[in-house]
């Protein structure tokens, strides 16, 4: 367990507080009150998904005592090869019968433990000073507390500019696995659909008519989902054990909270057939963009009704409706999305190890341990020189 202290940099000093300290602090919501993932989504994370995650935060004050940013860190033991595929994998997993831990590490995560990273500053302006008082803590934080890594999680593309020093100062800098973006440019989804490829066109109409050849299925919108909770939560979980990245598992108080306490941003989609759950999709709305952040399908009927992209149609649709301006989802299941003329929005990783000597190692393994490399699908995308 880490313990809590202050780190002094040239700067000004670091203070390691919990959210309890958090309480009462104005610069708290200043954080990040420009990202829909503001200072609520960070709490509600911590309060519902604690799993084997510690959570702290740097209170990052200047010389003359003002806070400028307060950056959410937590720790976690981290799989090196979570979404490897193939023989090397197989090797690790034969390994770790005999040495469980084995390409296992405590690693000190700078970020969201649900969601792309950043930076906490207080100000749009204080976004390089926060990156350089981070650049010059983070290290010393995380051999204080024993972690072999230092981890920059999911840090969108735009931080390139800013994070820079992190990359000529010991950090990698490597692809992690992005998000896609779709303009909403459209009066309306049939709209949409015209500009795809005949090809696609055809495929989707197909998948469309046949599901509503079937029982008719409907759709509702809520902001709180509680009333449903114990209905939708197993069909994530159908959804999220077919993944093969499994960093976090969202539970049921978190959705509960996240309707709760950010209800004029959360936005749960409910599709029922015959007065029962098949589907459901949870999104938040922020600035014009829907993020839709994860799915929830019954497998007893969703490939039968290709319920993906029946779900995708609505939530487009009813997006286009409302005015908002783009569509966001979240990382994994590029096919579709290549066909459906998303583009990538990057994220990156800054990865350092701990002990300067293992650097040079490390560096050479993780353009192996990467995990877009393992990803053929990605290098289809037109901006896919972005990553």
């Amino acid at each position: 367990m880490q313990e809590r202290g202050t780190i002094s940099f040239p700067q000004g000093i670091a203070k390691i507080v919990t959210r309890t300290d958090l309480q009462g602090c104005g610069a708290w919501p200043r954080a990040f009150l420009d990202k829909c993932k503001d200072h609520r989504f960070y709490e509600i994370v911590e309060q519902t998904l604690a799993q084997d995650f510690e959570y702290r935060y740097l209170l990052l004050e200047d010389e003359s005592g003002e806070v400028r940013a307060i950056q959410p860190v937590f720790f976690v033991r981290q799989n090196l090869v979570e979404g490897v595929p193939g023989k090397f994998r197989s090797i690790v997993d034969l390994v770790r019968k005999k040495f469980p831990r084995f390409l296992t590490m405590r690693v000190l995560m700078v970020g969201c433990a649900a969601g792309e990273g950043h930076l906490g500053a207080c100000r749009p302006e204080d976004e390089r000073w926060t990156a350089e008082a981070l650049l010059a803590s983070l290290k010393t934080y995380a051999r204080r507390n024993k972690a072999s890594l230092v981890v920059l999680k999911d840090f969108p593309a735009k931080y390139r500019p800013v994070l820079g020093s992190f990359s000529s100062n010991g950090y990698a800098r490597v692809p992690s696995m992005p998000m896609t973006r779709l303009a909403l440019d459209y009066r309306d989804f049939d709209e949409y659909l015209s500009t795809l490829s005949r090809v696609t066109r055809k495929s989707l109409r197909r998948k469309f008519r046949k599901a509503e050849r079937a029982p008719k299925i409907d759709m509702e919108v809520v902001s709180d989902i509680t009333p449903q909770i114990d209905e939708i939560y197993p069909l994530y979980l159908q959804v999220h054990e077919r993944s093969r990245f499994k960093f976090e598992t969202l539970t049921k108080d978190f959705f509960c909270s996240l309707g709760e306490r950010m209800p004029e941003r959360a936005r749960f989609f409910i599709w029922r057939q015959l007065g029962r759950i098949v589907a459901f999709s949870c999104c938040m709305i922020h600035d014009g963009t829907i993020y839709d952040e994860c799915l929830g399908l019954d497998y007893k009927v969703a490939l039968d009704l290709h319920l993906y992209f029946y779900t995708l149609r609505d939530v487009i649709g009813w997006a286009i409706a409302s005015g908002l301006r783009s569509y966001c989802s979240g990382p994994l299941n590029y096919d579709p999305k290549l066909h459906l003329g998303c583009e990538l929005v990057p994220l990156d990783l800054y990865v350092m190890h701990t002990r300067a000597f293992f650097n040079p190692i490390f560096r050479r393994a993780l353009k192996y341990l990467e995990p877009t490399r393992h990803d053929p699908i990605l290098r289809r995308f037109p901006n896919a020189d972005q990553l």
